[in-house]
């Protein structure tokens, strides 16, 4: 997490790190062998394991690159989250908690690779967040729902609460339609089950987790006691 004198904190998240060189090398692999399947083709096999790694290589430098620059951004009045489809932004204020989700695994309990947030109230994040992101959220959040699921007694329990993501979302006096509803109603079922409405995965974070939540928390603090300052 990189903070500044004036009150804000940025993160770039780990993997987005060396996506430039990782894209130049993998291009220049490609080139070499392409050059090779031309001009030397009996090295037809080393020329086709280069041109494997860079086509590897380049997909997932693209990946990295397409990422935005940063992942997390905060500042005096609450937290932006940014994503390749888009962003939402979090009030100070609304945010009710700050850590990452455990399951219980037995008589132990695990950590899951997220940072979960819980909110006072989901109306300001339905009204900031846009349809295409929504949607990305829902189908990146499957692994999340296997989970619950794990931690449900009465999977028929869980199926009605996942059928009702179809139906309209009335929450605090507004109504909700479509993939917004879908998106409300998933971030209601994942507080009931986990504890939590939202979800920032370990990839878009620069350190653990646990560490960058509790930076998250120092921040949230510092941030509310000055705005409490007469």
């Amino acid at each position: 997490m990189t903070e500044q004198n004036n009150g804000h904190f940025s993160i770039v998240a780990a993997t987005k790190r060396n996506g430039i060189t990782l894209t130049l090398i993998s291009a220049l692999l490609l080139c070499v062998s392409l050059i090779i399947f031309i001009a030397a083709r009996h090295w037809f096999g080393p020329g086709l394991v280069l041109f494997t790694l860079g086509a590897v290589g380049l997909v997932l430098g693209y990946a990295k690159v397409s990422q935005p620059p940063e992942s997390l951004k905060g500042d005096a009045e609450g937290l932006v989250f940014f994503h390749r489809r888009g962003q939402y932004r979090l009030e100070w204020e609304n945010i009710q908690r700050i850590d990452v989700p455990r399951v219980s695994q037995g008589l132990d309990s695990l950590d899951l690779p997220f940072i979960g947030i819980k909110v006072k109230k989901i109306n300001p994040v339905l009204d900031c967040i846009s349809p295409r992101l929504a949607t990305g959220l829902l189908s990146e959040q499957r692994p999340l729902l296997m989970t619950a699921a794990a931690q449900d007694d009465t999977l028929e329990s869980l199926e009605t609460q996942l059928g009702a993501e179809f139906t309209p979302l009335l929450t605090h006096g507004e109504r909700y339609r479509g993939v917004l509803a879908m998106f409300g109603h998933r971030c209601l079922l994942l507080d009931k089950q986990l504890g939590y409405h939202l979800y920032i995965p370990a990839d878009a974070l620069d350190d653990e987790p646990v560490i960058v939540a509790r930076r998250l928390r120092e921040f949230k603090a510092l941030q509310l006691s000055h705005s409490n300052q007469p």
